[in-house]
């Protein structure tokens, strides 16, 4: 039997191991999966740092929206470490005027005690208008936003409006990479997935129908085959 891949997941804003849930038991027979903390810091520098600390010495890493601003990140800190990238409903730009004062607006609603408050008003921009009805799925969402909690929040929002523009920086990924994107994803929106796409060299784009920004949870079958295949590139 062959060796099972080490493969470090990275976590969302306000998401935890359960947004990679179906992905780490479906991938078992083929991957040995860890799950980042990334709610412990407040730049993506210490986030970055934090993961590689608890990485093995190399390893395959798929990161999901700010955790796919912290898989650039580790590219710019250690990328010889990396074996194989996946960068899911994600984005390599730097947060415009405009998202960095929706997130300073945010962090002063939770400030104000209004933390409940944030997690309902960022749910329709996290999954498809047809789910926000289905509890069994907003239920998830909502208990990993709980769990994380404010504080954290707080450290997250900061440290996404610090990130930098590294775009220009895919052009040095020379390991096989995934580019994942739900159809319907309303904070990263397809375009940009195939402009990543576009500058890595060993880029393949998958597009995840019927699915916003949280596709491993939206269509976990369809995000478990796409890494399965990359996996075994």
């Amino acid at each position: 039997m062959s060796e099972k891949t080490p493969l470090l997941f990275l976590p969302g804003l306000l998401c935890d191991h359960q947004l990679w849930g179906h992905q780490i038991d479906s991938l078992s027979d083929i991957a040995d999966m860890t799950v980042a903390d990334l709610t412990q810091d407040d730049s993506m520098t210490d986030m970055a740092a934090r993961a590689l600390e608890g990485a093995p010495p190399t390893f395959a890493l798929a990161g999901l929206s700010m955790g796919g601003y912290v898989a650039q990140e580790i590219l710019r800190q250690a990328p010889e470490r990396v074996t194989r990238l996946a960068l899911v409903d994600t984005s390599p730009y730097a947060d415009t005027n405009e998202q960095s004062e929706r997130r300073k607006g945010f962090i002063e609603q939770v400030k104000q005690g209004q933390f409940r408050g944030v997690t309902s008003r960022l749910l329709p921009m996290l999954i498809h208008e047809d789910r926000l009805k289905d509890a069994a799925l907003t239920n998830v969402v909502q208990g990993m936003a709980e769990g994380v909690g404010k504080d954290a929040f707080i450290r997250q929002q900061t440290a996404i409006m610090g990130r930098v523009d590294g775009l220009d920086e895919l052009a040095h990924v020379h390991c096989p990479t995934l580019i994942l994107c739900g159809r319907q994803d309303a904070l990263t929106p397809l375009e940009v997935h195939a402009i990543m796409a576009e500058a890595i060299s060993e880029a393949a784009l998958v597009v995840v129908e019927d699915s916003g920004h949280l596709a491993p949870l939206e269509r976990p079958r369809a995000v478990s085959a796409a890494l399965r295949y990359w996996l075994q590139v």
